[in-house]
């Protein structure tokens, strides 16, 4: 029940306790001690609903940018990232391989204030060598779900 519980939460979280215990043949009741231990344990970090940022017009910008930086002894890659994630206007922070090191998904209103984000918050932080920054031009699919169909209800779509 554990692994199907959570991809069907993964699917579609808004589905109820009742429906979840259908699909996996099981009581109400299991289904929500199940979801509360994975609350407890951290394995469940939260519930979102994906938005249509153009469709509701909040004149969002997102960027990805790309950090080279310099781990100190003391620090490690989790410390420096950790430090990067406390920043307001970062959605968004992953290690990764291959020519930069930490990938930073950074929204603002403008594309000037991503550019003064990185320019006087990010860069000037010890650690960091270098700087890419990507801006997003257009969602096509979002976690998943198709982000430029014109269905009425994408709900189900995906799920």
């Amino acid at each position: 029940m554990k692994d199907k519980l959570l991809s069907l939460l993964q699917q579609n979280a808004r589905l109820t306790t009742e429906e979840l215990a259908a699909m996996l043949d099981t009581t109400p009741q299991a289904v929500e001690q199940q979801m509360e231990d994975y609350e407890q344990a951290g394995i469940i970090r939260g519930y979102q609903a994906i938005i249509d940022e153009e469709k509701v017009d909040q004149d969002l910008v997102t960027a990805i940018i790309d950090l080279r930086v310099t781990p100190k002894k003391d620090m490690g890659f989790d410390a420096i990232a950790q430090i990067v994630a406390d920043f307001d206007e970062v959605d968004s922070v992953y290690l990764m391989s291959g020519g930069y090191d930490l990938a930073v998904i950074v929204k603002g209103h403008n594309f000037k204030d991503i550019a003064m984000f990185v320019a006087t918050r990010l860069s000037t932080l010890d650690s960091v060598l270098s700087t890419k920054t990507h801006f997003l031009l257009s969602r096509y699919k979002e976690r998943g779900l198709l982000m430029n169909r014109e269905e009425p209800d994408q709900r189900s779509e995906g799920f």
